[in-house]
């Protein structure tokens, strides 16, 4: 199956980023896409100078104008999106970050609000955001049974893991991953050690341009970088085959071989 990954650089303005996620939508679908996967903050850049209570104020639910436009599209298109949008949340001027998975009928089919948050290297996501509770459990998709994580949860192995033994064929990964010292060899490493240790794909859309360092990346079940982004904003397309992962599970197979019953302390 064919997936069409999204990398762009989110402006401050929702209506803005709007119109671009709309017409790459579009682009995708005549590109004969069966999904389309954008990045983390892709409904605005939100910089430090902006407050909690400001962010809070722009954010809106799932049935919203922003994944509610989306949706229309994806259905106009027949086509599969995966992305992330800020949601409201009861907790004063906090928000969750929340991807979202829309079938080719413009049903929200999942949801899942970023666990990590990122309080790391001398950032702070907690002071404007509340974390999610709970891992989502996989679902089926165009291209195979899909977790979903966000960013930062890929430093996390438990979360990539848990997603593999309940049947994640597929991780995608909506990222807006900060520039800064050694940043994108983690950012590599990372993605192609989750992929190898679950014999899945990993799919991580990635934002580039303000503080983020692009690389959106695709990464098949052996370590395989199939889609490097670098630092261009556009659309690029990679093609999913659901019999690498059970070829790779088959010949290396990491899950069937653990020996969780040995690994207390």
């Amino acid at each position: 199956m064919k997936v069409a990954v999204v990398q762009f650089k989110a402006s401050t303005s929702k209506e803005i980023n709007l119109q671009k996620i709309i017409s790459y939508i579009s682009k995708a679908a005549a590109n004969h896409a069966t999904l389309c996967a954008f990045p983390e903050f892709m409904m605005f850049y939100t910089n430090s100078k902006q407050t909690p209570k400001q962010l809070a104020e722009l954010a809106e639910t799932i049935h919203g104008n922003f994944v509610t436009q989306i949706a229309k599209t994806a259905k106009e298109n027949h086509i599969q999106v995966i992305g992330s949008f800020y949601e409201k949340s009861k907790k004063k001027n906090r928000v969750y970050d929340t991807s979202f998975i829309i079938n080719e009928f413009g049903k929200v089919i999942s949801t899942y609000r970023k666990i990590h948050l990122y309080d790391a290297l001398g950032f702070r996501e907690s002071d404007k955001m509340a974390p999610g509770s709970k891992i989502t459990k996989p679902v089926n998709t165009s291209i195979g049974k899909t977790g979903m994580m966000i960013c930062y949860d890929l430093r996390f192995p438990e979360m990539s893991r848990s997603l593999a033994l309940t049947g994640s064929e597929i991780l995608v990964a909506p990222s807006a991953w900060v520039k800064g010292n050694m940043k994108e060899d983690h950012w590599i490493t990372i993605n192609k050690t989750r992929a190898i240790e679950n014999g899945c794909y990993v799919i991580s859309p990635d934002q580039v341009g303000n503080i983020y360092c692009g690389r959106s990346l695709v990464v098949d079940p052996y370590g395989k970088i199939l889609l490097d982004m670098k630092k261009k904003q556009g659309i690029s397309y990679v093609t999913i085959n659901l019999d690498k992962v059970k070829q790779t599970r088959k010949t290396l197979p990491l899950l069937k071989n653990r020996k969780p019953t040995s690994y207390s302390l």
